[in-house]
């Protein structure tokens, strides 16, 4: 981050996604007074200048304060307001500088087509991890986005968690299928196993804990072994034991086939949501 310390970003939209990007991005030393945020909500606006210091706006016009200084500004306003927000943006930014959206279903095209030509575009979709700094984001650059565009909207992600790039756009319906609805997934397996093992006898608290940081030591391992997830699984997994009794039962139910098919229908809603984001198919 230290080459980028003289960065001029403005957010449109003050939520949990710009406001973890702002806690980061000020962690890692971007001065707060080098941030300008736009969101009409007096209460969003007041938090944020309560909690980081940043400058906030209701709204902006080509007159707003130092608007031309700017380098970048981060999209994240949800779907159905892109079509609002677009022509605002079109009236302030100029050629030489790039919006990052992080806006699911937005496809570069609709926001290319929104924008003033010369102004570079950039899509991510990180995921709600990102909140606590643990999240990781998929991104792709539009036509036009130079080298040095594309290291300031990594900086930004990398504030908040890992970041993976992409060539071709399509590629991001799979990360919004696996990284994006991802945690709902290991969310979901939390809770089953929660209401499993108060079932079994344990108490709700009990349950709770041993649950809990059991996904946080396998995630922990996953993350810092050089082995797979199926090694590691096989590690766990002695013959005649009791994970194998477990694991037969799920192999029983097609848990394999089961998140493929949920994966496949995460992305094939992403792919249908995109083109619903398109003012233009409307």
């Amino acid at each position: 981050m230290a080459d980028m310390m003289n960065l001029q970003l403005l957010f449109i939209g003050g939520g949990h996604m710009a406001t973890a990007l702002i806690g980061g991005l000020i962690k890692a030393g971007l001065p707060a007074k080098q941030i300008r945020v736009c969101d009409p909500d007096d209460a969003a606006r007041q938090r944020l200048t309560e909690t980081y210091g940043v400058t906030t706006l209701a709204g902006i016009t080509p007159q707003t304060e130092r608007l031309d200084a700017l380098e970048g500004v981060i999209l994240a306003v949800k779907p159905q307001v892109l079509a609002e927000v677009l022509p605002d943006l079109a009236a302030i930014l100029r050629p030489g500088q790039w919006v990052m959206s992080v806006i699911a279903g937005a496809r570069l095209s609709t926001l290319q087509a929104g924008l003033a030509e010369g102004v570079a575009v950039i899509r991510g979709m990180p995921n709600t991890p990102a909140l606590i700094g643990a999240g990781i984001t998929g991104l792709v650059a539009g036509e036009g986005v130079s080298g040095a565009q594309r290291q300031q909207a990594e900086a930004i992600m990398a504030s908040v968690g890992e970041v993976l790039w992409f060539d071709d756009e399509a590629t991001l319906d799979a990360v919004t299928a696996v990284s994006g609805s991802g945690p709902a997934y290991f969310f979901a397996l939390a809770e089953h196993l929660t209401s499993a093992a108060i079932n079994a006898g344990l108490t709700p608290a009990q349950a709770r804990q041993l649950v809990h940081q059991t996904a946080a030591g396998a995630g922990q391992m996953l993350r810092r072994s050089d082995l797979d997830a199926a090694t590691l699984r096989t590690q766990v997994t002695s013959p005649g034991g009791t994970t194998e009794a477990a694991l037969s039962v799920l192999d029983q139910g097609q848990l394999a086939a089961l998140i493929d098919r949920a994966v496949q229908s995460a992305k094939d809603r992403a792919g249908v949501l995109s083109q619903a984001s398109d003012p233009r198919t409307g």
